[in-house]
């Protein structure tokens, strides 16, 4: 946990998580300092992961993570800790100190050992680009009509011919570090090394951040296959997870709701240069689950652009299910001419790119229009197949009554009963009812009161209540049967541990939420986070706080004196006169104590 004095806590009093977590999630304001998205730790269509901005921190009432924006950075980047704290620091113009160092995590320190090679790669790659061998590289992207500011803003280079060019200009690598980088590989007789990437166009892929994790090569001649050659994965690359030009893409994917998704390095380039920014490419592998987890929270759009080949209809197909499955609105462009995207943009121009981009059909149309080449709808059988070919993706819809409407429009298609094909479609699709928000937030055991939820939430938010009534409100708990079992009772607990005098925090200090949610199990992390997003929850003053905390004292002194009554009215019909007077002196008591301050006594 960072600590007053440390970087990483001058790191994170330094940042907005808001801000953060929006380059990764697409939020929406929803009041006040709290953002609403779709949580991209898990599948969901309803929004239920939370950023708060007044706690720095975030919370899904959905699957239950939490945390603070050096966790939400670890988890979405795969980073350790240190990297995640020397991430955000640069990304945000904070001068990292020499003694923040990967260092002390062998792991770390071998991740950026790789991230350096790429980049002085990258370098050179790029210098012998402008070289006399680099000739055939410059008449390609010539010929491909890319401009040279969009060559250098994509940092593309020349992997030179021979065998060694690039482990000359590196010098002496760390043994670990050159075993797992795809830039050297090893003669299998073990007489030496040899660059990986010879006489080929180099496309440096990124990260979420902008840093060089892999790299992919284009063949210049036939004779070399394959024509495409891509790093393996490392420790700072998995293909399953990284599409290129994402770190160019995310804000107008963000701004605009949507994302193009091409096959290829090229086609990235072209559609980008065309006037697209939002345009991502998957590195030389199908669209993965993972790809489109990343995609989910920032777009409600994805307009699947891949070539009209044979491959490229498969790899369609295999893309719909999937955008599907995460409930996002697919959309396909299918170019004429048989022409992938970077083709057409040179032959027509960006505008009819861009206008053609615009109207992309929606999946469904696009696949009614295929049925009459993939089956003889001239046939009952062929009928069939197609009906259920279609209904395949459709049973994927989250929105019954578009499910419907949609079966419907199928079942005119191709000459069959709608009545018919709706019991096909009831059949093949899964249980796909709404989740309501009540269940989201996790609350299975029924809602905390107001007064509960109120307490709580001050007693984070509000120092001076917190340092004043929490100690004796923990105490009155453990000492009132009648509230040991109250719901905020352990979250309570659990912050007045943090808050203790040997816990060495100030306190004054702002309560770190995502540290207290750490100390709690999953229902009380759920209580936690409803109270501190709770809305109809005003800021109180600690006077205001003393309030609560009485009324929350009295409830069960209240119901002790509605139960004599009962009792007294009971002993005096039978005539047990001297149980009513000791039933009666006890009331008094009670009555005496809930006209009091009897709790914590004089504030002043």
């Amino acid at each position: 946990m960072a600590q007053p004095g440390d970087f990483a806590y001058t790191v994170k009093t330094s940042v907005d998580i808001v801000r953060v977590v929006g380059e990764y999630v697409r939020l929406k304001r929803q009041s006040g300092s709290r953002y609403l998205g779709l949580c991209p730790f898990n599948q969901e269509k309803t929004p239920s992961f939370n950023v708060n901005g007044q706690y720095q921190s975030y919370h899904c009432f959905g699957c239950g993570v939490h945390g603070d924006v050096f966790k939400f950075v670890m988890e979405m980047d795969h980073l350790t800790f240190p990297e995640a704290v020397r991430s955000i620091a640069e990304k945000n113009g904070i001068a990292v100190p020499k003694r923040i160092s990967p260092d002390a995590d062998p792991q770390a320190r071998l991740r950026a050992q790789i991230f350096e090679l790429h980049e002085r790669a990258a370098d050179f790659f790029r210098q012998s680009l402008e070289s006399a061998e680099g000739g055939a590289a410059r008449q390609y992207l010539k010929k491909r009509g890319l401009a040279p500011e969009i060559v250098k803003e994509f940092g593309l280079g020349y992997a030179p011919g021979g065998g060694q060019a690039l482990l000359r200009a590196l010098g002496s690598i760390p043994e670990d570090v050159a075993a797992q980088s795809s830039l050297v590989g090893r003669r299998e007789d073990g007489s030496g090394s040899y660059d990986y990437f010879r006489n080929r166009l180099m496309f440096p892929i990124q990260n979420e951040a902008g840093k060089i994790v892999a790299f992919g090569a284009r063949a210049l001649r036939d004779e070399d296959q394959p024509k495409y050659l891509n790093s393996r994965e490392s420790p700072i690359y998995r293909k399953s997870r990284v599409l290129y030009n994402w770190h160019r893409a995310k804000e107008t994917m963000r701004k605009q709701g949507m994302v193009v998704l091409v096959e290829g390095y090229m086609d990235a380039i072209g559609v980008y240069a065309a006037g697209v920014p939002n345009v991502v490419a998957s590195c030389g592998t199908s669209l993965t689950l993972e790809h489109v987890k990343n995609i989910a929270p920032m777009v409600k759009t994805v307009v699947v652009n891949y070539d009209p080949d044979s491959a490229g209809v498969k790899a369609t197909e295999r893309s719909l299910e999937t955008l599907l499955e995460e409930k996002l609105e697919a959309r396909v462009l299918s170019l004429p001419g048989g022409l992938d995207p970077d083709e057409y943009v040179k032959a027509n121009g960006a505008p009819a790119y861009r206008e053609m981009l615009e109207q992309a059909p929606p999946f469904f149309d696009y696949l009614i229009s295929r049925a009459p080449a993939m089956f003889d709808l001239s046939q009952p059988k062929g009928k069939s197949d197609a009906a259920h070919y279609l209904l395949g993706y459709v049973s994927k819809l989250p929105d019954r009554i578009v499910r419907v409407e949609m079966a419907a429009r199928l079942a005119d298609r191709l000459g069959l009963d709608r009545d018919l094909l709706g019991k096909e479609m009831r059949a093949a699709a899964a249980d796909r009812r709404d989740v309501s928000r009540a269940a989201a937030t996790g609350i299975t055991h029924g809602p905390v009161p107001h007064v509960q939820r109120t307490l709580l939430r001050c007693m984070v938010a509000n120092a001076e209540a917190r340092q004043q009534y929490l100690a004796p409100l923990v105490a009155l708990l453990g000492a009132t049967p009648a509230l040991a079992e109250i719901a905020i009772r352990p979250v309570l607990d659990a912050l007045a541990a943090m808050a203790s005098p040997d816990s060495g925090v100030d306190p004054a200090a702002p309560v770190d939420v995502p540290a207290l949610q750490d100390r709690l199990l999953p229902p009380q992390q759920q209580i936690l986070a409803v109270a501190l997003n709770d809305d109809s929850i005003e800021d109180l003053s600690a006077a205001q706080v003393l309030g609560y905390v009485q009324e929350l004292a009295r409830r069960p002194l209240q119901a002790r004196v509605e139960e004599l009554r009962r009792m007294i009215r009971q002993a005096e019909q039978s005539g047990e006169v001297t149980s009513a007077l000791t039933m009666l002196q006890e009331k008094k008591d009670l009555e005496r104590k809930l006209s009091s301050d009897y709790l914590l006594g004089p504030t002043s």
